[in-house]
């Protein structure tokens, strides 16, 4: 398993970090998943590198990009 945090600057409110943690979980090899506002940053559990760029895929197009 593979874990990687990413800078997600547009993260505001617990409406942001549930958005974000609810789609994440749609993406296929991704085992857990946890935004933080107070950081902006969320950290994901995958199980191979290549999830990763799908993670990424995913936060551009709900409005997250990741930094």
């Amino acid at each position: 398993m593979t874990a990687k945090t990413y800078v997600v600057p547009n993260i505001s409110c617990g409406h942001c970090t549930a958005t974000i943690e609810r789609e994440l979980k749609f993406v296929t090899g991704v085992q857990t998943v946890k935004a933080d506002l107070d950081s902006k940053q969320v950290t994901v559990e995958v199980t191979g590198d290549n999830i990763l760029s799908d993670v990424e895929q995913m936060l551009e197009e709900i409005g997250y990009p990741a930094q």
